[in-house]
């Protein structure tokens, strides 16, 4: 006889609190999401409604993504969230962070956004411009650093850190030269502009793997995304959702097997990966698979 996903998501509840010591109704899955706009927040919104369909309370934390979402999994304050892969393996092996892997879930594209009249055209003439590199606290800020670490730049840039809609703005009024952003293809709030365009990051793809590890992969955003008329080549980094070591097996069994029964609904970002599909999501590199995620798997496997 089957079982439903809605008694799944009760045993696993109960799981979870019987391992806290407090009572089922209890219960609040912390999901740390994302920034106003960008991926993780709104798939952070459709996986928290698929869980509350099947009976579990949910209460989603905005946040500045990945790296803040990985500190609060590992002090407690959030029970599972996404994060970019480069930020998810420097928390694992460089870190120790006690946290895990629910899943890969598609491929994020590093964005080098410049005003289309703008004279920069490698990264290289970024030396001693204004640059935003994304929030602190977000995986964004971390690839952008790491980018223009590799870049072997003459004068290091003026950073800021703004999000992605401060950056537009602050792109187009002329107070920044240069903005990077790391989502899906395309971002809808760059997806109808016709005054921005892409800088190439193909040449750092090498470099960063050389210097940081396989995390990094070649990726293309189609011509005509953005309004150009040619592919740009650029730097792809996964990203995955993760949660802290302590959670229950039996609740991340049931997250992950949710987070696949739903993914028509889910829509996620239209990039490799985003059809969440099952050998793709075990990729997760040096990153463990949570016990209870692994299970899930093998079930559907063998």
């Amino acid at each position: 006889m089957s079982i439903s996903r809605r008694t799944l998501l009760g045993l696993a509840v109960l799981a979870a609190a019987g391992c806290s010591g407090s009572g089922d109704e209890a219960f609040e899955l912390r999901l740390a999401t994302g920034l106003t706009g960008g991926p993780y927040r709104e798939l952070g919104e459709r996986l928290a409604q698929e869980l509350r369909r099947g009976g579990m309370r949910v209460r989603e934390l905005p946040t500045a993504a990945s790296v803040q979402n990985l500190t609060m999994m590992t002090d407690g304050r959030a029970d599972a969230g996404f994060a970019l892969a480069d930020s998810a393996d420097d928390a694992v092996r460089v870190r120790r962070r006690p946290v895990a892997a629910l899943a890969r879930m598609y491929l994020n594209y590093v964005h080098l956004v410049v005003a289309r009249d703008s004279a920069i055209t490698t990264v290289g003439q970024l030396a001693g411009r204004a640059v935003s590199i994304g929030v602190e606290g977000s995986g964004t800020a971390v690839t952008a650093a790491r980018v223009l670490a590799v870049a072997g730049l003459s004068r290091a840039p003026a950073i800021t850190r703004l999000d992605l809609d401060a950056s537009v703005e602050a792109l187009l009024g002329g107070r920044i030269e240069a903005f990077f952003w790391s989502g899906g293809v395309p971002t809808p709030a760059l997806a109808s502009r016709d005054d921005v365009r892409l800088v190439s990051l193909e040449a750092m793809v090498p470099m960063l793997r050389r210097r940081f590890g396989p995390v990094y992969e070649d990726a293309s955003v189609p011509a005509g995304t953005y309004g150009g008329t040619r592919s740009v080549r650029t730097v792809g980094t996964p990203s995955y959702l993760m949660c802290r070591n302590s959670l229950s097996a039996d609740l991340a069994y049931t997250i992950t097997e949710t987070l696949f029964s739903s993914r028509d609904r889910l829509q996620a970002p239209s990039a490799p990966g985003g059809r969440l599909d099952e050998r793709y999501a075990i990729g997760t590199g040096v990153v463990p698979l949570h016990p209870g995620a692994a299970r899930y798997y093998r079930s559907v496997y063998g």
